[in-house]
């Protein structure tokens, strides 16, 4: 088939229809020739193979008159097969588009997709001339209406925000409200049932695992498993087919709309710092066809190998100008065109390296900040990898929340009963201000988790004490090490009603903690209904019952408790401030913000090597208190001794008197007026009491 190709534009990376022809443009500084290749509608026969006639700086561009949208198509760069040198040239591949947004076929794994032959003594310094066309996904041209801009944003404030970590398929699969046809799909994710769930919780954001176009890892697939949490991105404009459902790629806004509709932020799980390309002896499907040089980080001295920091085989190098327009165009367009209202950026200290290191002024960085278009959305890093110096907590700019491992693991230890974590549970419960207050920064910048899709989930920290992760057939050796979990007497399911008590009883006291600390609360999925994965710690390859919500199992009765917590903490802005507390003197009334105490309502005595208990009471801070109709007073008391404790209850003000708020145990119902100076609390067990005036109504 003849198609005339003339030198179109370099202003739009990507395949555009202007309404008479598409326009097409590449990056790539080292390639010698670039081709497109236009495939029929069902992408198994190419049909032209057209080179783009103009190269403008590192930008390749032609224009096809005559095309239409949903033409299929993808690029074969021709260039230096030198991998010792950093180029891995194979115009053999058929490439991605990295800007495609849709996706036509499926990858399969076959070794035509390598760029070299596996067969070969020399390795990946070997060269294979396969075509790798029948083995990949194509490209799409787009119907622009398809993403027409979406301008109404909800952007919740930070300090009111709940969120609730899922995946698209797995929060589905099993959920008995949902139509057999939406399961697993982002319509199925948005349906009533889910969203009535999501309401009655109090949340306010649902962030998903990876929805970014992915593959399964070959190794997981030569032994019969799948990539199921999504961390291997190929296409960072594409939503995952997977997840489509009836209404197809459309279904994807379809769910955004019915969030936002509710009131419900969506936050993505994004992937920028690697690919599914791999390491020197991964495939050759898009990146590393176009600019291998570019696109990743390479070892210096040695370019035939790629930087690890993040360990999954490659890094990519968003110190190139091109490839960190990418990534920017990337979060532009599901912002404006999806709808997204906030990123969780995975392995983000990789994005913050440039070449001497981690820096928290780094280009990426500063393009985040400076962006009009993201200046309102929530960002959350996970601010770790595993390269040098790679643990970074409270050290992203004031814009960032980021995931407070050190929080889930505090609150963990202080439950099981560990020596010194009531003194690191002080500084837990104010957000981590050690970590997070400098640079004017906010409490709400520690996102507080008692667990996430990795590692056990809450239900799992009190069932097991090591992983049981034989499913992943790794023997065992993946996961997590340090669980900081307590079987609470047996390993695994137990029968025994005490054993299941005390656990119900831990999972609960924990919840209560989550929801009763400065910082923003996160919940995993099923965290709210004792969700099990049965000891694996580490479910990235099971798309099965083990990673699935398993909704005829749920319990009925946490799920009630979240929801009161949730209401409470909602009711209470002394217990999600945005400013810090440091006991600091409110100018009105003279009292501090924070006091700490004992059981017997004395100053807490924090080098008692033996503290395992104690109080905490919250108020407004000063700045906070002239922004809220009320001034808001909560006392809390953590008692983790098995038995209860007689507790001193500060003496109200005048005119003021304490009611009950929360008791995890159970036993005392919310609104009960707190009439002596002194109560019983369980143990162990959560309590929380609020002041109000002595006629308010119950």
């Amino acid at each position: 088939m003849d198609h005339d190709i003339t030198a179109g534009s370099p202003m739009r990376m990507g395949a555009h229809f202007d309404g008479e022809g598409v326009n097409f443009a590449v990056f790539s500084a080292h390639a010698q020739k670039m081709e497109l290749c236009l495939f029929d509608p069902a992408g198994q026969r190419e049909v032209s193979r057209l080179s783009l006639p103009e190269r403008t700086g590192d930008i390749w561009h032609g224009y096809v008159a005559g095309l239409k949208p949903g033409a299929v198509y993808g690029y074969r760069a021709h260039g230096a097969y030198a991998p010792d040198q950093g180029h891995r040239f194979n115009p053999h591949k058929l490439l991605l588009d990295p800007y495609t947004r849709e996706l036509a076929g499926r990858w399969v794994n076959d070794s035509a997709t390598l760029g070299y032959d596996a067969a070969a003594p020399t390795g990946d310094l070997s060269f294979d001339q396969r075509d790798s066309a029948p083995f990949v996904a194509k490209s799409v041209v787009s119907d622009p209406s398809t993403f027409a801009p979406i301008t109404h944003p909800l952007r919740r404030a930070w300090d009111e925000t709940l969120i609730y970590e899922t995946h698209v398929k797995g929060a589905t699969q099993q959920h008995p409200q949902v139509a057999d046809a939406l399961r697993g799909s982002y319509e199925g994710l948005a349906s009533d049932a889910v969203i009535e769930h999501l309401h009655k919780l109090g949340i306010t954001a649902i962030e998903l695992l990876p929805v970014h176009a992915f593959l399964n890892d070959a190794f997981l697939l030569e032994k019969g498993l799948v990539n199921y949490w999504g961390y291997n991105t190929v296409g960072f404009f594409a939503p995952e087919p997977r997840y489509f459902g009836p209404q197809g790629l459309a279904g994807f806004r379809t769910m955004v709309r019915r969030f936002h509709d509710a009131g419900i932020e969506v936050l993505l799980d994004v992937v920028y710092n690697h690919t599914a390309e791999g390491d020197h002896r991964g495939p050759t499907l898009s990146f590393r066809g176009l600019d291998n040089a570019s696109y990743y980080r390479l070892l210096s001295g040695q370019p035939r190998y790629y930087v690890n920091d993040t360990g999954t085989g490659n890094t990519v190098n968003l110190s190139n100008p091109y490839v960190l327009r990418m990534v920017m165009d990337s979060l532009r367009f599901w912002v404006e065109c999806m709808g997204i209202d906030g990123f969780r950026f995975d392995l983000a200290t990789t994005l913050a390296r440039e070449d001497h290191g981690f820096d928290p002024h780094g280009g990426f960085l500063d393009a985040l900040r400076q962006d009009p278009t993201l200046a309102g959305v929530k960002m959350i890093a996970e601010p770790w990898d595993i390269g040098p110096g790679g643990y970074r907590l409270g050290q992203f700019p004031p814009k960032f929340g980021e995931w407070n491992d050190a929080y889930r693991d505090t609150v963990r230890r202080f439950w099981k009963g560990d020596t010194h974590s009531a003194q690191e549970l002080g500084a837990r419960l104010l957000g981590s201000a050690g970590e997070f207050d400098r640079g004017g920064r906010r409490a709400w910048s520690s996102v507080n988790f008692l667990a996430a899709h990795d590692g056990f989930t809450l239900a799992d920290v009190t069932r097991y004490n090591q992983r049981h992760n034989m499913a992943n057939l790794e023997d065992n050796q993946d996961g997590h090490n340090a669980n900081y979990s307590d079987n609470c007497g047996i390993e695994g399911p137990s029968d025994d009603p005490a054993i299941e008590a005390r656990r119900q009883r831990r999972q609960r006291n924990m919840l209560a903690t989550l929801f009763l600390s400065q910082g923003t609360p996160m919940v995993l999925a099923g965290d709210e209904f004792g969700n099990s994965q049965g000891g694996n710690n580490n479910a990235y390859c099971q798309d099965n019952e083990t990673a699935w919500l398993d909704w005829d199992a749920a319990d009925r009765q946490m799920i009630d408790f979240v929801a009161e917590l949730s209401a409470f903490r909602a009711r209470h802005p002394a217990l999600r401030q945005s400013r810090f507390l440091h006991a600091a003197q409110r100018p009105a009334d003279g009292l501090p913000d924070v006091v700490w105490s004992d059981f017997e309502g004395h100053p807490l005595n924090w080098r008692d090597p033996g503290l395992s208990s104690l109080c905490v009471t919250f108020r407004c801070s000063a700045e906070a208190a002239t922004q809220v109709a009320h001034d808001d007073t909560v006392f809390v008391i953590f008692n983790r001794a098995e038995t209860p404790a007689d507790v001193s209850v500060p003496a109200p003000p005048a005119r003021r008197q304490w009611r009950h708020g929360i008791d995890s145990a159970g036993q005392v119902a919310a609104g009960a007026a707190v009439t002596e100076d002194r109560i019983a609390v369980a143990g162990p067990s959560v309590m929380a009491l609020v002041l109000v005036p002595e006629d308010a109504p119950l």
